[in-house]
Formats: structure tokens, sequence, C-alpha cells
């Protein structure tokens, strides 16, 4: 049951790894003096890859802490945590 846990933590930092890289590959552009349009095409490939993540965040979020609280009778509570949450993703 632990593989199943560590698994989607492995897959979210590989992702953020990713990212990273994207980031690191925009201030190299950004130095180098790259075309402007080719920069903003690389900025808004890390914020979809970004977005992906909290998107799969969200998705556990839901499925794991928000189930979990709905079984044991936190439902208002929770409900209104995670409507706090998905406000705040999406500023």
């Amino acid at each position: 049951m632990k593989k199943e846990i560590e698994e989607p933590k492995l897959e979210l930092i590989n992702r953020l790894k990713k990212v990273e890289g994207q980031v690191k590959g925009i201030q190299r552009m950004i130095a180098e003096g790259k075309c402007c349009g080719d920069v903003m095409i690389q900025i808004s490939a890390a914020r979809s890859a970004i977005n992906k993540v909290g998107g799969l965040m969200l998705d556990g979020y839901i499925k794991e802490c928000i189930v979990a609280s709905l079984k044991n009778g936190e439902s208002d509570e929770k409900l209104d945590e995670l409507i706090d949450t998905i406000v705040k993703y999406v500023k």
C-alpha cells in the first residue's frame, strides 16, 4: 500500500523537476537575448505544466481528503475548504 501513496508523489515531483528545467531554460533564453516570441512560448509551456501539477494535486485532494471527511461527517466544513482552495487555485 505504501507504493500506492509514493507513486503519485513521485509523479508530481518528476513533473515539478521538468517545470524547474523549463524555467531554467527560460532564464537562459532571456540571458542569451532570444526572440521574445520564443521566450513567451516557453513561458506558456511552463505555465501549462504547472497547471497540470495543480490539477493533479486538486484531483488527489478531492479523492482522498474530501471523500474521507465526507465519510466522517465533516461535509460542510470540508466542502467550504474545497471551494476556498479552488477559488485560490484559479486566481
